[in-house]
């Protein structure tokens, strides 16, 4: 870059180095590919570097007999109709011609030639050349390159390799001038105007604008300016030279200097956003896996509760009909016309068993049963629906990688596949240690004998005989009672009076046990459901922490490179109005 800048172009290029610098900062983090690395590093190099041109085309497109042409000096760089070579010529200005090696096959060749005092011009090999690291050689050039001029041949004009080698450098943004050289070989007139729209309307189908196309004879322009001056109208030479003397004026060589290094971290920003991109969709839907399971556990509580709920107005059932029944009982038995058979305790207490009592404990033990054993089972499967849901989901990410049997070890998939993963090991330990028999043991130790213990004064016995005690305590001695009493006197005052006793002293027991069976029952379904739900949620709590955090890290990143992408298109538009 020349010393000698205006104030304005002097600001614009502070800016742009410190811009670029914060893209080569940001992007130190991320998985950049190091050649990508490397030509933002060369590209913030080059804005204290000379202006440097490519020429970039097939080996037989005549690049070195053009360049040869256009500095005006046979001989300078070899000819020849064969790939015989893999060297990078980079041409700089020298008071005598000299040829120094430098690493990577590249050969610095110096010239005293005016025009490379302001300008650096870089002979590459041929886009088709047979050994493979020419094509290499000549990519490492395009992201380093303030313009390139991209000669194709009128015998062969936009060949399948040029048309590739256009395809992969048109995401650097570079400014291409299309040469088709050797149109003296087409006598027609007409003929040479169909291949120069032909390679126009290709060229720009492909890549989009280009800064011009000219066609020429680099042979016939190197004899006119070496001694054959009645060459140069035929060469075609003046329109390009024209061309590049405005183009490449200081001001023309200041816009395109900046657009170089700018292209290049506007194509690497914008590559970064679309890997972020990929990230951020990864990691929504992620989002989107734990918020089905929080939905699914959200309604598999509300499932539960409600089924629960069911069962048990099922128990409270089996109570209340047994009361209902114990109310008939007493208003058939405590009568006067019931005496002889009152004053048979034991028959009566038979009685009272056979027909208020019934088959109720079994029942009852029955529907606790089965209540511990569906609060058991229901608990498995949503542990196994977590789990489906999980392996579900890490297929479909798999799916999403095209060519790669996995995501790269410290990329975001491959910490997230490792961590669901991990979660997916968890929960199938979780299933295929569940051990019913010994979850229904443990639950039925702390609600069905609990409450029976309880119920029953704090003997351990079972339901059927806390039934007996709670209800048979609704029983007086009538045997006492009925002696020496008149007739009357029993059916006016005493049996209603009892009756209403025993119906009250049997709806109060009834009451007491299904007060405390049904609450156990509910504490104890609620500390599982508790239990279960936590589970889960410690088991899946390091990956919603995971998503989380690299969510709320990819956000910062990304509004990062977004406000450098900003920069950066307000510093082309700063460029290009120069």
């Amino acid at each position: 870059m020349e010393a000698k800048l205006t104030p304005e172009q002097d600001i614009i290029l502070k800016r742009t180095r410190d811009i670029l610098g914060d893209v080569r900062d940001t992007l130190a983090t991320t998985s950049l590919n190091p050649d990508d690395r490397e030509a933002l590093a060369d590209s913030i190099r080059q804005l204290d570097e000379l202006f440097l041109l490519v020429v970039a085309g097939e080996f037989n497109a005549g690049k070195s007999s053009f360049i040869n042409a256009l500095l005006g000096h046979d001989g300078l760089l070899q000819e020849g109709v064969t790939p015989t070579t893999s060297q990078i010529y980079l041409l700089k200005y020298g008071s005598e011609i000299s040829q120094t090696p430098r690493e990577k096959g590249v050969w610095v060749q110096t010239a005293p030639v005016e025009m490379l005092e302001t300008i650096n011009i870089v002979d590459t090999p041929g886009t088709n050349a047979i050994l493979r690291e020419h094509e290499a050689l000549t990519a490492d050039f395009i992201p380093r390159s303030d313009l390139v001029l991209f000669l194709t041949s009128a015998d062969r004009p936009f060949s399948e390799s040029e048309r590739a080698f256009l395809e992969r450098i048109k995401g650097w943004g570079k400014k291409i001038v299309l040469v088709i050289n050797k149109i003296d070989i087409l006598d027609d007139p007409a003929e040479a105007e169909k291949v120069v729209a032909f390679v126009r309307d290709s060229a720009q189908k492909l890549v989009g604008e280009i800064a011009g196309v000219f066609s020429v004879s680099a042979r016939k322009a190197l004899k006119a300016k070496t001694g054959e001056p009645q060459c140069w109208s035929e060469s075609g030479f003046e329109p390009l030279e024209t061309f590049i003397e405005q183009t490449l004026d200081s001001t023309g060589r200041f816009r395109l200097k900046l657009l170089n290094p700018l292209g290049v971290g506007r194509r690497l920003v914008n590559q970064q956003l679309d890997a972020i991109q990929e990230d951020w969709e990864l990691l929504e839907n992620d989002q989107t896996l734990l918020h089905d399971i929080e939905n699914q556990m959200h309604f598999y509580d509300e499932d539960m509760q409600r089924n629960f709920d069911a069962r048990l107005s099922e128990v409270d059932s089996l109570l209340l009909n047994m009361e209902k029944r114990g109310n008939e009982f007493f208003d058939d038995t405590l009568r006067i016309g019931r005496i002889p058979d009152l004053i048979k305790r034991e028959y009566i207490q038979n009685e009272f068993e056979r027909v208020v009592v019934a088959d109720t404990p079994q029942l009852l033990e029955q529907r606790v049963g089965e209540i511990i054993d569906w609060l058991v089972e229901q608990d498995l499967r949503q542990w196994t629906a977590v789990s489906e849901h999980l392996s579900r989901r890490r297929q479909d990410s798999e799916n999403r990688i095209v060519g790669q049997t996995g995501p790269r070890e410290g990329t975001l998939a491959y910490d997230r596949q490792r961590l669901v993963d991990s979660i997916g090991k968890e929960t199938r330990r979780t299933i295929e240690s569940y051990d019913r028999s010994k979850e229904a043991a443990r639950m039925a130790s702390t609600s069905r004998e609990a409450v029976a213990g309880l119920a029953a004064g704090g003997i351990g016995v079972g339901l059927g005989a806390t039934l007996l005690i709670m209800a048979t305590t609704a029983w007086v001695d009538w045997t006492g009672a009925i002696t020496g009493l008149g007739a009357a006197a029993l059916g006016l005052f005493i049996f209603p009076s009892r009756r209403r006793k025993a119906k009250s002293e049997l709806s109060t027991s009834l009451e007491d046990m299904r007060t405390e069976l049904l609450g156990t029952l509910r504490n104890h379904f609620e500390r599982e459901m508790r239990r279960g739900t936590q589970r889960i949620e410690d088991t899946v709590a390091p990956f919603s922490r995971f998503v989380r955090a690299e969510k709320e890290k990819i956000e910062g990143h990304r509004n990062a490179l977004i406000e450098l992408e900003a920069h950066i298109e307000g510093l082309l538009k700063q460029a290009e109005a120069v």
